[in-house]
């Protein structure tokens, strides 16, 4: 398969070529060159777009199914079979979106997240190419929990596949998540925003709880991520030995330097704050979770600004589930805002998100033998980066799918 590029950003070099052909053989990219009449006719015509490789989205929530609502409780209103089978809707409509990839990075019922990514890999589901965490590794009734309920209404065993006491639990929960199909461990170092009774900037893991945890996956060829809003808790978890930090809320000078010098990845959301302020007051979403995000946006949003201006290393991840699925472009234009380039902004959603991944080479480029995922826009995302807010062509490994 040919594809007519008019114009093509290559994140890889950070340059801009124009009029190029692109040449997909068995899902996987064969060539890039100068288009030429002789070498035959385009299969895909988007010689009046320009064209990237596909996004990667770096923090989801695809397989949960069901956007935030006013609703703490709202993962157990709904039966296993409805979860999945609105994974599967979520899962098309962030492919649709121009999401490629996708780090899910947790599910309220354990491993239903596995099933969908298999799903898509054996060609049963239309979506991303997933990797998932089959889970929260959480203190009971912290971040990671369903909150809201009665003190002595029980909430199912699968909800709570990664509840955790002491290090010791960790390790084992680490385990068995990986043994049942996760691709890497999610930590909830500090408490979180969505969840009642939960403390964005307390340290609710502990450091020897998490360290159990990034042991036992490096040891299983893994690795651990973290969220972690508070300044103490970024540093802990960075200390512990997580790849990725993600919200970053109320990080500070000192966590940025340390990410940096222990190479690890800020994944901030810091478009999230918006939906917060449009859509959760006239939703009529807890007082409490609207203290919270209200709490942590604009401090987020320094610290990602700071973190830029460092030097540090980004990646792209919008936590789409708190806003409907698909609008995780509008993220782009809040990160060129608070400091990035456009084409840093691009690469923290191609070749950045890729490294992060440990999949360099193989996504998020336009280099020969990664996979052929290719999204068009129109106009110039570098001279106005929303345009992709609104992408017009997908395709994965070389299939058209808009």
């Amino acid at each position: 398969m040919d594809v007519r590029a008019g114009r093509l950003v290559d994140p890889a070099a950070a340059t801009v070529l124009a009029d190029q052909r692109i040449r997909i053989v068995d899902g996987k990219i064969a060539s890039v060159q100068t288009w030429r009449d002789a070498d035959g006719p385009a299969s895909i015509d988007w010689s009046g777009y320009t064209v990237l490789p596909g996004l990667i989205d770096m923090h989801t929530h695809v397989a949960d199914g069901y956007p935030s609502t006013s609703d703490p409780a709202e993962p157990l209103k709904h039966s296993e079979a409805q979860t999945i089978l609105k994974g599967a809707e979520a899962a098309r409509t962030m492919l649709q979106a121009g999401f490629t990839t996708v780090r899910d990075v947790g599910v309220y019922r354990g491993l239903t997240d596995v099933a969908l990514r298999d799903a898509i890999a054996a060609g049963w589901v239309e979506g991303p190419r997933m990797f998932v965490a089959g889970g929260y590794i959480t203190i009971p009734g912290g971040g990671g929990a369903v909150t809201g309920l009665a003190p002595d209404v029980p909430i199912p065993a699968e909800f709570r596949v990664g509840e955790v006491r002491n290090a010791d639990d960790a390790r084992e929960r680490a385990a068995y998540l990986l043994q049942n199909g996760a691709d890497f461990i999610k930590l909830i170092a500090t408490g979180a925003v969505l969840a009642l009774g939960s403390v964005p900037g307390a340290l609710e893991l502990t450091p020897e709880e998490m360290k159990a945890a990034c042991d036992e996956a490096k040891q299983r060829g893994s690795y651990c991520i973290a969220h972690a809003h508070g300044a103490e808790g970024i540093k802990a978890a960075i200390r512990a030995g997580v790849r990725t930090v993600e919200h970053a809320s109320y990080l500070d000078a000192e966590g940025i330097e340390l990410a940096k010098k222990n190479g690890v990845w800020l994944d901030m959301d810091i478009y999230n704050g918006e939906w917060f302020r449009e859509v959760g007051t006239k939703e009529g979403w807890p007082a409490e979770y609207l203290r919270k995000g209200e709490e942590t946006t604009d401090t987020q949003r320094r610290g990602f600004s700071a973190a830029v201006k460092a030097g540090a290393k980004m990646t792209f991840g919008t936590d789409a589930a708190v806003y409907p699925y698909g609008l995780g472009g509008r993220q782009f234009a809040f990160m060129v805002r608070y400091g990035m380039t456009p084409m840093q902004a691009i690469q923290s959603a191609t070749t950045e998100a890729a490294r992060a991944l440990g999949k360099e080479g193989q996504m998020g480029t336009l280099a020969p033998g990664a996979f052929g995922d290719l999204i068009a826009v129109k106009g110039d995302p570098l001279s106005d980066i929303r345009t992709l807010e609104h992408v017009a062509g997908v395709m994965k490994e070389g299939r058209p799918v808009r």
